[in-house]
């Protein structure tokens, strides 16, 4: 004999917590703050992500290679005159992932407005 079973996910009435389907490769700040950069742009250059950012090349650079190994971005290299340049381009997976992160985080945030108060 066996015991219950729970429902697939789809199946639930109850949604679980919104904090629960946040990315942590998304959602961490700086990686956060790349993908949203580079959405607003077709491609964005290394230096000025490192300076809006705030950060040290080599912490930028941790934070892109978290985000090209997980494909939401790639990495062009190229030369701008004389000077070396790495461009990044947010892939569609990217896109999705950021699109998706941004619903859960408005799903919470609404969670917060309706409770407000009590």
């Amino acid at each position: 004999m066996t015991g219950p079973v729970d429902p697939p996910a789809a199946d639930r009435t109850e949604s679980p917590h919104p904090v629960n389907g946040l990315d942590d490769v998304v959602h961490q700040r700086v990686r956060l703050g790349v993908l949203t950069i580079a959405h607003e742009a077709r491609r964005v250059e290394f230096g000025f992500l490192r300076d809006q950012l705030e950060l040290t090349a080599g912490n930028l650079s941790q934070h892109l290679a978290v985000l090209e190994k997980a494909g939401l971005i790639e990495m062009e290299k190229g030369y701008a005159g004389r000077r070396g340049r790495t461009w990044i381009v947010l892939t569609e997976a990217g896109r999705a992932a950021l699109a998706e992160e941004i619903a859960r985080l408005k799903r919470l945030i609404a969670r917060v407005e309706t409770t407000s108060g009590r």
